[in-house]
């Protein structure tokens, strides 16, 4: 199977969102190109939040180019088998921790955003990892910062979109 048909059948089985799960489903239909960095239309993205559930905190990077505190996450590259794969190898690289595990059941959220020409749009597909007891995380050439922040600190360094990520998550722990 074909990370676009995973894509496909990832987004028809996930629960939630109708609205902008059609129109994931509905880009993939009109762009065959649309798991692609080279789409620019739009690409599908692959991310997830590292979580540590039992110390309540979340790692998040303070991206290179965009200056803000999000998630790990990026494009799919061609030797991701699957959108779970990508977000998961996304956020080893990013976070430099070994061990991480996928929460299950899935994605926790979608979230379309913006993004600067000659692309117009990111289809992110977020997950949720866990994070190993003990987990170190170490800096990527993709990144400014990481840092662990409390939950309830999200808020006050990161958009909204991270923060109904983190909302999701707890939800699904």
């Amino acid at each position: 199977m074909s990370l676009y048909d995973d894509a496909v059948l990832v987004l028809k089985g996930y629960e939630g969102q109708d609205e902008l799960r059609q129109a994931y489903l509905d880009h993939l239909a009109a762009h065959p190109d649309g798991m692609w960095k080279a789409c620019h239309a739009g690409h599908v993205t692959a991310s997830a939040l590292v979580i540590d559930p039992s110390r309540e905190r979340v790692l998040l990077t303070l991206h290179r180019k965009l200056r803000m505190w999000l998630q790990m996450g990026g494009h799919c590259e061609p030797q991701d088998g699957t959108l779970e794969a990508a977000a998961l190898r996304e956020a080893t690289e990013e976070s430099g921790i070994a061990g991480l595990t996928l929460l299950p059941g899935g994605p926790v959220r979608l979230d379309r955003h913006p993004i600067p020409a000659p692309c117009h749009w990111h289809y992110d597909v977020q997950y949720a990892v866990l994070a190993p007891a003990g987990a170190e995380q170490a800096i990527s050439d993709e990144s400014l910062d990481l840092r662990w922040f409390a939950y309830d600190e999200v808020a006050d360094v990161a958009d909204e979109s991270v923060v109904r990520l983190l909302e999701a998550t707890r939800a699904r722990l």
